[in-house]
Parts: structure tokens; sequence; C-alpha cells
């Protein structure tokens, strides 16, 4: 045997045992040598992925084991629009200390942020409907502004714990606790759960298929819209009037809706709406619907039921939103037949002490006054809970 030969098999073999050593120093470092079953189990039949998924889950469960040694708040709620602020509030006002406030968004009332354009008038009374506010939140009409800066001051001035970029993803109830999940792999636990996470989170979308070529040009708010851009506008809202006219005074605008009259805008919208189309600003195809979308040269070709067509740089679908049902249904939460929570009067779901509060409650949404009822009602219902075991 050669010399080289004898040097390449000292430097095969010492490669296999450095190897060996790390995967050594690796099992010894997370606990893969505690369990002789789960050792044996891993030598046998495990390769290197299969080691590094364990660990993962193994860490998981570590977590969550955890988390029974910390706090345990007494109410937990998701989402930070006006029925979670209202709900906050509402605990800190009735003595109810240990409460914490999940919102997946950087800020409060992602979808007023999102969806509403600047200076949108908001008004208490959603859809002409009037509604007597019970709590302790004074609201009023006002704009998109005043009332983000308004619920600002709410969660400042109650010093109220949120937990912001926090998305939970689940909630499972063990005996009388809630063990709540986030996408972070953070868990956490509380008595009472509050779920008002709206629908805007979701968009709706049109049943025909979007190219994927397209995809960037389809959107659901105006964000990204800009001056010079040919735009379609779908929808017969609020939201879609609005974006309409405000977009038919800084580019060619078209507003399509498949019916020939608005009967879900209010007054304003309403004569806001006829304003612009009498000035010729805002062009129209009403009691049309589309048929589908196609890419002609890097835009978007409409193609509508009349047997017309036109070509847009950009379309804004305001249609309406739904539900998170996967998330409803991991939540235990029992849904009736057009998806809609079923609770109580006093807002609880199907699971006992997890209760739902605004628009996900309603199949056509609901105005934020409804909203700070729903925070009220559930807050009062809880803290007679708590009094009262």
């Amino acid at each position: 045997m050669n010399t080289s030969v004898l040097i390449t098999m000292l430097i095969i073999s010492l490669m296999i045992g450095f190897i060996g050593l790390v995967a050594f120093l690796w099992g010894l470092k997370n606990g893969q040598f505690d369990d002789e079953t789960k050792m044996m189990q891993g030598v046998l039949f495990d390769g290197v992925d299969d080691l590094n998924e364990a660990f993962k889950q193994e860490k998981k469960q570590k977590i969550f084991k955890g988390a029974t040694m910390n706090k345990i708040y007494d109410i937990a709620i998701i989402g930070a629009g006006p029925g979670g602020i209202s709900a906050a509030t509402e605990s800190v006002i009735a003595g109810i200390k240990d409460v914490i406030l999940f919102e997946k968004g950087e800020e409060h009332s992602t979808t007023i942020r999102k969806f509403y354009k600047d200076n949108k008038r908001v008004d208490k009374d959603y859809k002409g409907q009037k509604v007597e506010l019970n709590g302790n939140i004074f609201f009023n009409d006002g704009t998109k502004e005043s009332t983000l800066e308004l619920f600002s001051e709410i969660l400042q001035n109650n010093h109220i714990q949120t937990r912001f970029k926090t998305e939970i993803e689940s909630i499972k109830k063990e005996g009388d606790i809630f063990h709540l999940w986030a996408t972070d792999n953070q868990a956490y636990q509380a008595k009472y759960i509050v779920i008002s996470i709206g629908k805007m989170g979701q968009p709706n979308k049109p049943d025909y298929k979007i190219p994927i070529s397209l995809l960037k040009k389809v959107v659901y708010n105006i964000n990204d819209c800009k001056e010079g851009e040919k735009i379609l506008v779908v929808g017969g809202g609020n939201s879609a009037v609005e974006y309409a006219c405000y977009l038919a005074t800084i580019t060619d605008t078209t507003l399509n809706y498949r019916r020939t009259e608005f009967t879900r805008i209010n007054e304003s919208n309403a004569q806001n709406l006829k304003e612009v189309i009498a000035s010729g600003q805002l062009k129209t195809k009403f009691g049309i619907d589309i048929q589908g979308l196609e890419d002609q040269d890097g835009k978007i070709k409409a193609l509508f039921t009349d047997g017309s067509s036109d070509v847009f740089d950009r379309a804004v679908y305001a249609i309406g939103g739904v539900a998170p049902i996967d998330f409803l249904k991991k939540c235990g939460i029992e849904l009736d037949t057009n998806n809609i929570p079923v609770t109580t009067d006093k807002l609880e779901s199907s699971t006992k002490n997890l209760f739902v509060a605004g628009d996900i409650l309603f199949k056509s949404g609901a105005s934020i006054a409804t909203a700070l009822n729903h925070g009220h009602t559930i807050i009062e219902e809880i803290k007679q809970r708590i009094q009262t075991p």
C-alpha cells in the first residue's frame, strides 16, 4: 500500500470522525440522548432532515409547556380595530387590569388606514342605521384622520398593553384556559378571548381568474394609484364611489357597477357621484358586469358582458370583504350557513368565554358605532362573570 493511498485513507477517516463529533455535540446540545428510546429510534430510522424537524417540533412543545408557567391574562383581544379598542378600553374602565391587545398590523385600525382614502368621511351611523352608543367611548361623525387620532389617544390614555405586528394564528382551549399561538411561535394564555378582526383584511376578489402577469395591477385600495394612469374602479358601495370620485379628479377613471342604481351608499357620496358624472370627469359602466380580464401588452383588458372591452393601467376592486373563515374554525367557533359566527345575545360564541365583535357578525358589514357597542356589551358580561365565579 503506497503512501498516497494511506494519506487518502487517513484524511477520509479524519473527516468521518469530525462529522461524528459534530453530530454527537449536536445531540448533546439538543437533548437527543436524554431519552434512550428516542435516541435509538433516531439512530435507526431518522435522516438529518428528520432529526432537524423533530427538534423544531420538540422546541415548539417546550415553548408551549413553558407558557403554562407564564402570565395568564384575564382577557386577550384579537384585533386593534374599533371593536378591539373598545373591548380593551372598557376592560380598563371596568377595573380588569390583565388585558392584552393583539394586532397583526404595525398600528391600530389597519382597515381604516389601508382602505379609507385621506380625508374620507367617517359616519357614526353606517348606511343610515342610527346606533346609540352605550359604552364609555364618545364617537361622532368625522374623517379618517380624526378617527385615527381619537383611537390613538384612547389607547395611550388608558395605558393598554398592545402587541403590534403579532398575528394570532390559532386558539385552543384546555380546561378553563385559552392557549394562543402567534405566527412567531410565541404562546400566550388567557381566561377570556375577544375576537374583533373585521372583514376587510381579506377583501373579496372577483369570481373570474386574474392573469398572473396582472396581479400587481389589480388592487383593492387606491394606495398605489398614480396620476396619469387609466383606472377602472369596480363596485357599488361607499368605498368604490369614494375611490372613483377622488381618482376622477386626478386621472382618467371609469366606475363599473353591475347594477344601474346605488342603494348602499350614503347621501353625501350619492351627491358627489352625481356631480362628478355630470361634470364629465368620471366615466361610467353601470348595469354591466365584467366577464374576465386579459393581459394586453402588460395592461388590463376588461371584457364586459355587453360585448364591449377597454384597456386600463390599473383596476381597483372595492367589492367588500369576507370573514377569515379558516381562523375562526381553528378557534373552534361554530359558523352558520353564511359563514357568520353563531353567538348569543351577549356575543359569546359556541365556545364558552370566547366572544366575537364587529363586522364579522354581519353579512354586509357594520358601523364603527356598532363595534364600539359590542366591546362594551362583551366586557360587561365578562366583568359579571369575573365577579361571580
